[in-house]
């Protein structure tokens, strides 16, 4: 309690913000439930807020969303995520989550410029030839300046707000307090694993804050890219890149959002929209490193139907195992074959307690209405929607990677149509899957995985004896214990309970023979009806006993 009431005194003015914001549009029960209010008070600080009729009339989806506004940079960026998360939210919440935009006023340039001096050990202007002290974009973690270098090269150098961080890591400290809280008190929010959602986002966002990551991951996609002449990713300048400061080249293109200028440039947009979607699919299915929001504003069109992306903050990682899944799934899916479909969600989903049988029935009824659509007519991203709607429905959860992966296809295909009405996703990633699925049984990947296969075997052969002697000793000590995971308790239940009533049926009626045989060696008349009477009882008792156990089996 100490400790607790210590974090809260160090956030104390953070705290004080967020209760308000809560309180003011209609959720004072949830701060008592969740112990905001006691601990504040625990502070030193007696609250007086009243809540407004106006904004607690809202819908509940539009008011979580003005209060995640309101509360600041953490809390949009935790709403952008929730709406990459359809197996927990319905469309309406979706919806309203994907309203939340990274926009934010300009921090004063005087911060800026001191700040951007601390980080480039001069003044910019003595380190480029041009520095524009007006912002061209400003987000809740950072802003754009435009800038030349002194060769006359372009770049935007992108800066972390100052002071952003200890107001992040205290958003982060009091939203795990409060996860922990609301997952004793709340039972339905158990089911969501709410403390790993938090530490997800713990780690994105401070993944985000710091810049040079963006940095590497924009390298990186470079490196995939460095082959392909239509996609270009923009250099990133090391000598100036740090964790609050990003020097990029500048990239002089159509914005995604700008479909006049499009047909004014005279580009292609058919063309556009397939050179954008292979470069996604290519990211998804071959690196397993992919631009995880590729909406409009992050892509720029160029001369020649050429791409630049941009912004590389969010990005998903799939492994080997988990790429060969996704392209077993989209497989799956394309050629309609539900048990490939219903194999990869359940092992995703990882959840014991599924009803396996009625899952299987669902998925299979769902990929049959799509049984006679053209391929054509297949819409990838309204196909993996409502896929995870019906997960939801069953109370499962998909992974935090796979979350991402279903938002990035949704996305992408919008984008798609956006550009070219006629789009397809699935017609564009049908070749596409089946070279993956090809490449995964080619010499040179059959002989690396049988590789890996022996190396893992090997070395498990050679742990086995370190092993053994460790379960031994275990054992000498008595320090080995088996745990028993018991599925269905109810049934165990009955079924001890029917073994004790046999048992004490068994001992009954061998006392009443031994009894009966007792008494019936004493002389007089009530003696021997008393044995002929508990004799007769032994062998109803023997003749239940049998009849019990064999009827069932």
């Amino acid at each position: 309690m100490i400790l607790e009431t210590f974090s809260v005194a160090r956030d104390f003015g953070r705290v004080h913000e967020i209760t308000s914001i809560l309180i003011r549009y209609g959720f004072g029960d949830i701060v008592r439930r969740l112990g905001i209010v006691g601990l504040v008070e625990r502070a030193g600080h007696v609250l007086h807020w009243h809540e407004i009729d106006e904004l607690t009339s809202m819908e509940p989806p539009e008011r979580i969303r003005r209060v995640l506004e309101e509360m600041g940079p953490t809390f949009v960026k935790l709403g952008q995520i929730f709406a990459t998360r359809p197996d927990l939210f319905s469309p309406a919440w979706i919806a309203e989550f994907e309203k939340l935009q990274d926009q934010a006023r300009p921090a004063p340039i005087d911060k800026i410029l001191a700040q951007l001096e601390e980080d480039l050990g001069a003044p910019p202007h003595e380190v480029f030839a041009t520095f524009d002290k007006t912002p061209i974009a400003a987000a809740s973690i950072g802003q754009v300046h435009k800038a030349s270098l002194e060769d006359g090269t372009q770049v935007i150098v992108k800066i972390r707000r100052p002071g952003i961080r200890p107001t992040v890591e205290a958003d982060l400290r009091l939203l795990n307090q409060m996860t922990e809280v609301a997952a004793r008190e709340i039972k339905d929010l158990r089911r969501y694993n709410p403390q790993e959602i938090v530490r997800q986002f713990t780690l994105s966002m401070r993944r985000e804050l710091d810049l040079a990551i963006e940095g590497r991951n924009s390298e990186r996609m470079r490196v995939n890219f460095k082959k392909s002449r239509s996609i270009i990713i923009p250099k990133v300048y090391w000598q100036w890149t740090c964790e609050r400061v990003n020097v990029q080249e500048y990239i002089d293109g159509i914005s995604g959002h700008d479909i006049d200028r499009i047909d004014y440039s005279n580009l292609d947009r058919k063309k556009l929209a397939k050179t954008g979607a292979d470069a996604v699919l290519k990211m998804i299915l071959e690196d397993g490193f992919f631009h995880a929001d590729p909406h409009p504003g992050n892509c720029f069109f160029l001369s020649g139907n050429r791409i630049a992306f941009i912004d590389f903050g969010m990005v998903g990682r799939l492994t080997d195992e988990r790429r060969n899944q996704v392209v077993n799934l989209l497989h799956g899916l394309v050629e309609r074959d539900p048990d490939i479909v219903v194999k990869i969600l359940l092992k995703w989903a990882d959840k014991s307690m599924a009803n396996k049988d009625a899952l299987t029935l669902e998925i299979d009824n769902f990929i049959d209405q799509y049984h006679d659509i053209p391929l054509k007519d297949l819409h990838i991203g309204e196909l993996l929607f409502n896929l995870t709607n019906l997960l939801r429905d069953h109370q499962l959860n998909l992974p935090a990677d796979l979350t991402l992966l279903i938002k990035t296809f949704i996305t992408l295909e919008g984008l798609g149509r956006q550009l070219d009405p006629s789009f397809n996703l699935v017609v564009t990633a049908t070749p596409l899957l089946k070279r993956a699925f090809l490449l995964r049984y080619n010499p040179e990947a059959m002989a690396r995985r049988s590789f890996k296969s022996a190396a893992g075997l090997v070395e498990m052969l050679s742990e086995l004896p370190e092993d053994m002697h460790r379960i031994m000793e275990d054992l000498r000590r008595g320090a080995l214990s088996v745990r028993l995971d018991i599925t269905r308790p109810e049934w165990l239940g009955k079924e001890l309970d029917r073994v004790v009533n046999r048992i004490s049926v068994s001992l009954v009626t061998a006392a009443m023979i031994i009894g009966s045989s007792i008494v019936s060696t004493v002389e007089g008349g009530a003696s021997s009806l008393i044995g002929l009477t508990a004799f007769v009882g032994a062998l109803f008792g023997g003749i239940w006993l049998l009849f019990s156990i064999w009827r069932s089996g």
